[in-house]
């Protein structure tokens, strides 16, 4: 075997091969570890649609540093986008490599639609984010919603419903609180309550089931809508307080007690 020429010639080339791409990797590996290819630039820009309002250069640089792990060519994209959408107010973000050291962000951005319990807010998608609520805009009341933890989705829907209902009245939303035991209570703007009671189309999400003394959600909506400007007329301008809808037929009222008590006042 040793005596023959051709074989040992093409043990030769085998083992130039090899030698040659071991090279090739090594001169590649030395390139790609080389300084000029370390991350050096962020480029932030608004996804097609959307506006950067609150996040900024600055407040990505504090969410990934020290997470960044590779230069150009070595940076791990899915795990760095994991940590960019930890940012306040970043609901999406897509990371492009631009050459040769640096990175684009294409980042939508949380659009706020109403505050959440204590401290968190609902983006217009239903979705829960916490954020900084300083920096909601000051020109726009938010609505603030309240209620069980995973019923955010279904109090955005019955929000929308309620808030279609009232636009005959001109009433809006100011507080909507889902209990425990999925019942509604409102408050509007204007500081009138509105009683619902147990939402009976809430059975996917209602852990007692949804049927318990359920009442029909935007019959009773209507059926209050209709009433309103005969109520008012008949009430001569007292100041209804409260109206509980939890009846099938029909509702009750109960009027601001101190307004009542200043007007039998000023009438001794």
């Amino acid at each position: 075997m040793f005596n023959n020429p051709r074989f040992l010639n093409f043990i030769a080339n085998i083992i130039m091969l090899v030698a040659i791409l071991a090279l090739l990797v090594g001169a590649g590996s030395w390139v790609i570890k080389q300084p000029r290819f370390n991350i050096t630039k962020m480029v932030l820009e608004p996804k097609e649609g959307n506006t950067l309002l609150h996040v900024s250069p600055a407040n990505i640089q504090a969410v990934i540093a020290g997470h960044i792990d590779g230069n150009f060519f070595t940076v791990d994209l899915p795990a760095l986008k994991e940590q960019i959408e930890k940012a306040p107010w970043v609901r999406n973000v897509d990371i492009s490599r631009v050459w040769p050291d640096g990175l684009l962000l294409r980042i939508e951005e949380h659009e706020a639609y109403a505050k959440w319990n204590e401290n968190q807010m609902i983006n217009t998608w239903g979705e829960i984010f916490t954020a900084n609520r300083a920096e909601l805009d000051s020109n726009v009341e938010y609505p603030q919603y309240n209620g069980p933890d995973g019923s955010e989705k279904l109090i955005v829907q019955r929000a929308g419903e309620l808030a279609t209902l009232l636009s005959p009245l001109n009433l809006h939303i100011d507080t909507m609180s889902l209990s425990d035991r999925y019942a509604w209570q409102v408050k509007l703007k204007n500081g009138l309550e509105l009683i619902l009671g147990r939402d009976g189309g809430a059975e996917v999400v209602d852990p007692l089931g949804g049927s318990q003394e359920a009442v029909s959600f935007a019959e009773n909506v209507k059926r209050f809508v209709q009433a309103w400007p005969v109520l008012l007329e008949r009430t001569k301008g007292r100041r209804i307080k409260k109206v509980d809808l939890r009846y099938t037929k029909g509702f009750a009222i109960s009027f601001d007690q101190a307004v009542v008590n200043e007007e039998s006042t000023e009438k001794k």
